[in-house]
């Protein structure tokens, strides 16, 4: 058994070595919340020896977050937050690394005006849109991780008092990221090697589409030619390998824009902008989303819908077996990063351009030309259950088992 401040620096290390993968020399931008900060701390401190050349640290806090929803004008909400994002883009394009860390709260903006969140995701999403698309290419190291905080181990575990609700999430956390174990960085490798194996059976597959089946679903996607499956560990324009994603679980690539068919139903809450939206389905037709419900949060759903044109197009196809840590554990964390580890997921918004051969140096007409959507937004929801099958159809029209009941088939 490791003490609690052995995972934690084990955790630190993964973040710093496997995550963002820090380089001598190099600069890292972490952004946390407050509820992080000893984790945050630990970071800047295995990236120094790691060599890193500068660590610059972003602050958020959750409560000031509501505060200003709740106080400030409506108007306000317009501004784009061009200054934090230009620091973004300038350290990217110097080759930065990047740390978020997050641990909010999923009901942190229940009752807040509609309208004040979505003009907030628009601006963020306008002003970000330089740094979004270099993060969306692989071109730049980055890394999502998280922490707990009370209101999010309070949401997790109801029934336990609040100092056993943060102690039982950061067991969970350090259980789905491998930081409990004796040899992390040697367990992440041999976990890498796997997910890419999976990637390569289904490149050299070149499905030309997927057909999925199961409870409140009945959808068909269509693969564009070339496409690339990926899955674990990414490589950046520099030639360094990283892993996006801690956790992570599954294989992924992007959708044919216009050959997204029928209906899928969400099989987990998704919280989205300090919202929980929940028991929610789309329908496509040509690709488009054409009708939406939602027992919770449909306002919401909506809103992201309304981003731009290409919020209404799939972006991203993503696997994940039934039977995965998270998935195992039975805890619906109500944070994606975790919850998309346990689900087969899609994602409504803008693909990633490492997706298709060549796609990373292509603009985004180009993209849109080879069948790639694009969109200011990217948001992944859960689709997978015990009860989903997956077909793969050749381009001769067989039909392949890819996942029977929850799990891969292969």
């Amino acid at each position: 058994m490791l003490s609690f401040e052995q995972k934690l620096e084990n955790y630190a290390e993964l973040i710093v070595k496997v995550g963002a993968n820090v380089q001598k020399g190099q600069t890292l931008m972490l952004q946390a919340s407050i509820d992080a900060a000893e984790l945050a701390r630990l970071i800047v401190k295995k990236a120094y020896e790691a060599g890193a050349y500068s660590v610059k640290v972003r602050w958020s806090d959750d409560e000031v977050s509501r505060i200003s929803y709740d106080l400030a004008s409506e108007e306000s909400f317009l501004e784009e937050p061009k200054w934090s994002a230009a620091e973004k883009i300038e350290l990217a394009h110097n080759g930065a690394a990047f740390v978020t860390i997050t641990s909010a709260d999923p009901d942190l903006l229940k009752g807040v005006s509609q309208q004040k969140i979505k003009n907030a995701n628009k601006a963020t999403r306008t002003a970000m849109a330089p740094y979004s698309a270099l993060s969306r290419a692989f071109k730049i190291s980055w890394n999502l991780a998280t922490t707990p905080s009370k209101a999010w181990a309070a949401k997790v575990f109801p029934g336990l008092l609040e100092e056993e609700q943060v102690a039982k999430l950061w067991d969970a956390i350090f259980r789905m990221v491998r930081a409990d174990r004796p040899d992390p960085l040697g367990t992440w490798e041999e976990h890498i090697r796997q997910l890419k194996r999976r990637a390569a059976y289904l490149n050299d597959k070149q499905y030309g589409m997927l057909h999925y089946i199961g409870p409140g679903t009945d959808l068909t996607i269509e693969l564009p030619k070339r496409h690339i499956w990926l899955g674990g560990s990414k490589q950046n324009e520099q030639g360094t390998w990283f892993v996006p994603n801690l956790p992570t679980e599954e294989v992924y690539t992007a959708p044919l824009r216009t050959g997204v068919n029928g209906t899928v139903s969400s099989t987990k809450p998704l919280s989205y902008s300090g919202i929980v939206i929940d028991d929610f389905s789309f329908t496509f037709e040509n690709g488009r989303v054409v009708s939406v419900t939602a027992a919770q949060g449909e306002e919401t759903l909506k809103g992201l819908l309304e981003t731009d044109e290409g919020a209404r197009y799939l972006g991203e196809v993503a696997l994940v077996p039934h039977r995965s840590p998270i998935s195992d554990s039975n805890i619906l964390f109500y944070k994606t990063l975790f919850d998309e580890n346990a689900s087969c997921h899609l994602a409504v918004g803008s693909a990633y351009t490492a997706c298709i051969e060549g796609g990373v140096d292509m603009s985004p007409e180009q993209l849109t030309q080879n069948g790639l959507n694009v969109s200011m937004a990217h948001t992944d929801f859960m689709i997978g259950s015990g009860e989903l099958d997956i077909y793969g159809v050749t381009g001769d029209g067989a039909r392949e088992p890819v996942f029977l009941k929850g799990n891969w088939a292969f």
